[in-house]
């Protein structure tokens, strides 16, 4: 009898223990397949600008790089619309499983929530930064045909004639909007907002002269510039850019304190696993890494930053500051 109790009891523990493992196993190998499995499909790129435009061009140059280092197809999907938010409230609405990432600003939404009251998704609720790719140079770009040769004489222009001078931006809120409004507020001069969907967009009718001017990235303009359709009058870094080395800084010009820079961050949705988070940080960076992506994000006035999503997550807080007084000041909202 005690024997056969033992037998029994042993044959209990050894149960207990075979569901144990089982149990175990059960939410282990998911993880492991998941981490394993990933990426098992093509995965979309949201860029939230037209084709064309800065946004775009560093977009499609990542994503034709990382996508064979992590052996699967990426494609841009292009978003364009109220600075850049319909493109991020795309991303916000992603399943977070890693196949719908974004190649967006940590600048554009730092700014949108102050400006779009009613916006439906949050950079710091809603996304997971991946890395920071870059900045890139702004520019003070008119068409050819403007008669200001420098920063002076387009400020002496707009005071002589208030309200006739008008500017382009991506949209209402986004950075180009907010450049401008900042320029305004500085040089004390009344300028009538165009907005476009995009840089694309707006291109044509800053060369063909029907909107004079507009402050904007500098990788879009670079061609017209060099062509002559355009003229940079300034830059908004606190250095002159390598790219355009002729050309004076805003402060050089005498607006003490502006400065601006486009953003390139890559996101994911909130919650994004952080196993696939991570290996996207590292081709990435492996990608910024590589010597014709250093030459190609240079030219067009880029700098490289690349770094940890820690790192890309401290800009926020910056960002959203700096540009408070500028939004509280133009009185910018959009319902």
């Amino acid at each position: 009898m005690r024997t056969s109790a033992h037998a029994v009891a042993r044959r209990k523990v050894i149960v207990r223990v075979a569901a144990t493992l089982l149990a175990t196993a059960s939410l282990v190998l998911p993880a492991l397949t998941h981490a394993q499995a990933w990426p098992a499909r093509p995965i979309t790129m949201i860029a939230p600008y037209p084709a064309g435009g800065g946004v775009d061009v560093v977009a499609r140059m990542i994503a034709e790089r990382l996508g064979p280092r992590i052996g699967q197809t990426i494609t841009v999907d292009n978003k364009p619309g109220a600075g850049a938010t319909l493109g991020g409230a795309a991303l916000a609405r992603s399943a977070n499983d890693g196949y719908t990432i974004m190649l967006g600003s940590i600048v554009d939404y730092a700014i949108a929530p102050h400006v779009h009251k009613s916006l439906a998704f949050e950079m710091a609720r809603d996304f997971s930064p991946i890395v920071e790719v870059g900045f890139g140079t702004v520019i003070l770009v008119v068409n050819a045909d403007v008669p200001a040769r420098n920063v002076a004489e387009l400020i002496a222009l707009a005071k002589a004639k208030p309200g006739s001078l008008s500017y382009a931006s991506s949209g209402l809120g986004g950075l180009q909007h907010l450049n401008a409004e900042m320029f305004k507020q500085m040089a004390g001069v009344d300028l009538v907002h165009v907005p476009y969907k995009g840089t694309a967009q707006l291109l044509p009718d800053l060369i063909a002269g029907r909107v004079p001017m507009a402050i904007d990235s500098l990788p879009a303009h670079l061609p017209h510039i060099r062509a002559g359709k355009t003229r940079a009058l300034a830059v908004a870094s606190r250095t002159r850019s390598a790219t355009l080395p002729d050309v004076p800084t805003m402060a050089e010009a005498g607006l003490t304190g502006y400065e601006s820079a486009t953003n390139y961050t890559l996101f994911a949705p909130a919650r994004t696993p952080a196993d696939i988070v991570d290996k996207l940080n590292r081709e990435t960076n492996a990608v910024l890494r590589m010597p014709e992506v250093i030459e190609k994000l240079a030219s067009l006035g880029i700098v490289i930053v690349g770094g940890t999503t820690q790192q890309a997550q401290a800009r926020v807080p910056t960002e959203i500051n700096k540009w408070a007084d500028v939004i509280r000041k133009g009185n910018l909202q959009l319902n």
